[in-house]
């Protein structure tokens, strides 16, 4: 059985802001971004829109809390992430992992 997954996602727009998501079709979405469907959307200004960044979570609740997190998040910690610099996220890591065999 598929199991459905969640992504959470970074675009880098036009006007060098980023915009931060969360959807279960990165693809489908992708385009939703760059056809700007919704002239409501963020986006629809800023085209055309790059993805530079996305993390699956196999639950929606995780992606959700993580999606909160990065869109609080300055600027250069959003670029940490997306360089791939995850040394930003270790504290995350360890509170998501509160299993973690190290912490019992």
């Amino acid at each position: 059985m598929h199991h459905k997954t969640y992504h959470v996602y970074i675009l880098k727009c036009a006007d060098d802001s980023y915009y931060t998501g969360v959807t279960n079709n990165l693809n489908f979405r992708f385009v939703q971004h760059n056809s700007g469907i919704n002239p409501e959307c963020y986006t629809y200004t800023r085209r055309p829109v790059e993805l530079v960044f996305s993390y699956e979570f196999k639950y929606v609740n995780n992606a959700i809390a993580f999606e909160k997190q990065v869109k609080g998040w300055s600027r250069k910690k959003k670029e940490a992430i997306i360089k791939g610099n995850w040394e930003v996220l270790r504290e995350l890591a360890e509170c998501m992992n509160a299993s973690h065999s190290g912490n019992k």
